[in-house]
């Protein structure tokens, strides 16, 4: 737990810094909060998952023209293979979003917790997940790379930990 803590606090202080940064470089801009709302589906990487379904909220704050600052929650839905019970789990991140070319492609890394809703299993997981996307003023459409440490796989017959899955998210956005 120290550990996943010194890690946070680390990325937010860069965070931080970058947007200290952006902010002086951005002073005429008229910084704005986004509200979305999105649909996740994606593609497990590790058995006994079959696809992955949900739903997420983010608050975005914007330091200026190319660079914002998020909050993403949500839930979704890990599907088994073998009708064996789902797992569910409720993501918790902070993120950065960097705008490139005509401020409307970005990037963006992400990082937080996962906090598992399924009855018989209790732990939580660290969350790491970098994307790409196109964003206009009211659709974001991103494909993402999610990472969930400690959640249990199966790896050659033989259970482990450390959840990979390629995820897709359409939303709809808008100004606060």
């Amino acid at each position: 737990m120290k550990k996943i803590t010194r890690i946070v606090a680390l990325f937010t202080v860069l965070i931080f810094s970058a947007t200290a940064m952006a902010q002086a470089k951005s002073n005429d801009y008229e910084r704005n909060f986004k509200f979305g709302v999105g649909l996740n589906t994606g593609l497990p990487l590790n058995d006994p998952y079959s696809f992955n379904l949900g739903g997420d909220i983010r608050a975005q704050y914007n330091v200026s023209e190319t660079y914002s600052l998020c909050f993403t929650t949500g839930y979704n839905s890990l599907f088994v293979k073998d009708d064996a019970p789902n797992f569910g789990y409720i993501p918790v991140k902070v993120g950065y979003k960097t705008f490139i070319f005509s401020n409307e492609f970005y990037v963006m890394g992400e990082i937080g917790g996962a906090f598992s809703t399924t009855k018989n299993y209790k732990e939580n997981s660290m969350l790491f997940c970098p994307s790409v996307g196109y964003a206009t003023k009211y659709v974001d459409i991103s494909v993402r790379y999610e990472f969930l440490k400690d959640f249990p796989m199966i790896k050659d017959n033989v259970a482990d930990t450390g959840l990979a899955q390629i995820m897709l998210r359409l939303a709809y956005g808008f100004d606060l």
